[in-house]
């Protein structure tokens, strides 16, 4: 695991797994018509249990680059946010990743969250390649808590070695960690 700390901000990156995550909330790497599927998403509807998609249902669909947050079933986590970074069954780019990130966020913010797991947004069914992903997601991550943030922790919870080595080098470049 590799850590730094920016403004009163422990971030770190591992691999793990993150539905297994007991943080205020987690990231699902999302579809604008919030259906849980494969991938990230798939994991946290089978861990997670039917009443997250219940209130994906509810909130559904909005705009790539936005992100909803519901309950987290029976997940470890108080919330999962949704971090719409493409359509459904298409592919992520650079401002639907950057906007998406920065919104869920701003979503964490507003309800009182202070420890938050996200998964590589974009960069697993989205097709965003891993390097460039990772720099944009720490560079959202800087650029939030330059503006003034209560949260406390921030993990990024990798799947495979080549994506836990592409935040890792994300974090040295962005926060120096």
């Amino acid at each position: 695991m590799k850590t730094a700390t920016y403004r009163g901000t422990t971030i770190e990156v591992l691999e793990a797994d993150i539905t297994e995550q007991a943080v205020d909330a987690i990231v699902n790497a999302a579809n604008s018509e919030l259906v849980l599927g494969g991938g990230v998403a798939g994991a946290i509807a089978r861990k997670g249990g039917p009443s997250i998609q219940e209130e994906c249902n509810r909130h559904g669909p909005i705009q790539v680059g936005e992100a909803a947050i519901t309950g987290a079933g029976n997940l470890p986590a108080r919330y999962v946010i949704h971090a719409a970074s493409m359509r459904l069954g298409g592919k992520a780019t650079a401002e639907s990743i950057r906007s998406s990130v920065a919104h869920s966020l701003r979503l964490a913010e507003q309800h009182g969250v202070r420890t938050i797991a996200f998964p590589a947004v974009g960069m697993g069914i989205a097709g965003f390649p891993l390097q460039e992903g990772a720099r944009l997601m720490m560079e959202t991550l800087k650029a939030h808590l330059d503006a003034g943030s209560n949260l406390q922790l921030v993990r990024f919870c990798l799947f495979g070695r080549e994506a836990t080595e592409a935040f890792e080098q994300a974090l040295q470049e962005v926060f120096g960690g």
